[in-house]
């Protein structure tokens, strides 16, 4: 494991998915709920019932589907809604795995994830980039979800340093937001390109 370095930032966590990795689902989710905006589609994803329950370990993905399906009046199955759910992962985004190496050259990297084991077991047989990190925390494993504040409190115990140590990037203003109100350093970005930005904007990566 790296060094603590001896700027602002000790830890650097990261969001997989709109981060790290490609997620292909949210167009199809928005036309199937006839749903406006993707910020739309990730509030009430975020606060479904249905989500945070299987993203934190509690229900079957069968059950998960039928709740989802019901809840937000999907016109498919439940099956067909899990074949698509399925797939939501798509790879990982172009420069991700290079952009973990440098920053783990110089810091610890972590990932804190909303997931399930259904994206998990796909994924982790699939991209080795998953099998860097110094810090893995997934929704399904803890029991706990973002952007709650019970999940950043857990992860706090578990790191080697105070949260404003720690680097936080997610796609979700809803998480980062969480984030700091816990005492984080958190910033919202999109995909490898803005990663790195923020990256360099916090002093963990040269310009």
């Amino acid at each position: 494991m790296p060094g603590m370095a001896s700027g602002a930032v000790d830890i650097v966590l990261f969001d997989l998915g709109g981060v790290l990795i490609e997620l292909g689902g949210v167009r199809a989710l928005r036309e199937l709920a006839a749903i406006a905006t993707d910020d739309e589609v990730w509030r009430r994803w975020l606060t479904c019932p249905w989500v945070r329950t299987f993203e934190s370990g509690q229900c079957s993905a069968a059950e998960f589907a039928d709740g989802v399906v019901s809840d937000w009046n999907l016109p498919v199955t439940s099956d067909r809604f899990l074949e698509l759910f399925r797939d939501w992962p798509v790879g990982p985004l172009a420069g991700a795995s290079d952009l973990l190496a440098e920053v783990q050259r110089i810091l610890p990297i972590g990932c804190l994830s909303n997931t399930n084991v259904l994206h998990w077991d796909y994924q982790i047989d699939r991209w080795p980039m998953l099998e860097v990190f110094d810090y893995s925390f997934l929704s399904f494993d803890l029991g706990l979800v973002k952007p709650d504040s019970a999940v950043f409190a857990e992860v706090a115990d578990r790191l080697p340093v105070k949260p404003g140590r720690v680097l936080f990037l997610d796609d979700n203003a809803l998480n980062t937001d969480a984030a700091r109100s816990c005492g984080y350093l958190a910033e919202h970005v999109r995909g490898v390109a803005e990663a790195r930005r923020a990256l360099v904007e916090s002093g963990v990566l040269a310009a």
